[in-house]
């Protein structure tokens, strides 16, 4: 049964996609504000319409939409909604959920660069120019007004936006101080830890994003807050948060320093730990591990345990002892 608790309501929505169920929310503010929307299906779009009625809404009643970050099962479903609804969210969202085909080809460049850079063999290249065709469960249309670090949304006076990039560039989460709620999309999640997704680089910029870097950085970044419960993007919420992200930090620490073992005993490129990494699911999920592995490479860089010889492919291994 779906119920008002604090002003904000739970609805959870199917998705095509592995992760499973998405959680969208409903704020009673200023504003009726919808926080993500699900997936761009009937069968979302129908769950959203039985659910608002136990609350005896529509998504007609629906004021505005807050968007924590741009990917399908948080977006996609803006496009069964009537242009006139505002749309808010951090810019990076823009590209995305609005796409052209300049941005297409600016994706599939980024991957080719990044595979050859990677070591993947040149049948993987086949893939790309698939890219677009998984974007069919995403919107096409633009934001009305962006969302920056500290802001207040419009009709949610209570809540402030934290930038929380990682997972997505886009990310934002929303904390209202007066009881120490977050809605924190796929930043924390009290089952798995989300994908620190590889993305072109924010326009007007070269280098490629860190984001399991920055999704560290966002993650810590909540420890500053007096946070009670965390609203999550897909599954329950999260109470024991300091808790929880040491854990997340801590298995992270792990897994890159596995993959240091493997470099102190030999030269590998990023697909060869990846195979190693995920040697049952690389071919069927390979944005999803390529992306991890590149994450655990990153993130031991950054503490120099490792160095790496340029080239195409460009090779790893662990720093030698003094």
């Amino acid at each position: 049964m779906t119920e008002w608790k604090d002003g904000i309501a739970k609805i959870t929505l199917p998705t095509p996609f592995a992760v499973g169920d998405v959680n969208v929310y409903l704020i009673r503010g200023e504003r009726l504000t919808l926080v993500d929307t699900g997936a761009k299906t009937e069968e979302s779009w129908n769950s959203l319409i039985e659910q608002m009625a136990e609350l005896d809404l529509s998504p007609k009643d629906i004021e505005q939409v807050v968007l924590t970050h741009h990917h399908p099962d948080h977006a996609g479903m803006l496009d069964f909604f009537p242009d006139s609804l505002e749309v808010y969210g951090h810019p990076l969202n823009e590209r995305w959920i609005h796409p052209n085909e300049a941005f297409f080809q600016e994706q599939e460049h980024f991957f080719i660069e990044h595979f050859k850079e990677f070591g993947l063999p040149e049948e993987y290249f086949a893939i790309l120019p698939k890219l677009r065709k998984t974007m069919k469960y995403m919107c096409n249309r633009p934001l009305t007004g962006h969302l920056f670090e500290g802001m207040r949304p419009l009709g949610l006076h209570d809540w402030k936006v934290l930038e929380t990039p990682g997972h997505a560039q886009s990310q934002i989460a929303l904390f209202r101080e007066k009881d120490g709620v977050l809605i924190g999309g796929d930043l924390i999640l009290a089952h798995i830890s989300p994908n620190p997704l590889l993305e072109p680089p924010a326009p007007g910029e070269k280098e490629r994003p860190k984001p399991q870097l920055q999704h560290n950085d966002s993650m810590k970044k909540l420890l500053h807050y007096p946070i009670h419960c965390v609203y999550t993007g897909h599954g329950d919420e999260v109470y024991q948060l300091a808790e929880l992200i040491e854990k997340r930090l801590t298995r992270q620490h792990e897994r890159a320093m596995t993959v240091k073992t493997w470099l102190e005993e030999e030269e590998l490129t990023v697909f060869q730990i990846c195979q190693r990494l995920f040697p049952s699911v690389y071919q069927r999920e390979l944005m999803l591990t390529i992306s991890e592995t590149v994450a655990q490479l990153d993130y031991l860089a950054s503490i120099g345990e490792i160095i790496s010889r340029d080239g195409q492919p460009v090779v790893y291994q662990a720093k030698p002892r003094d």
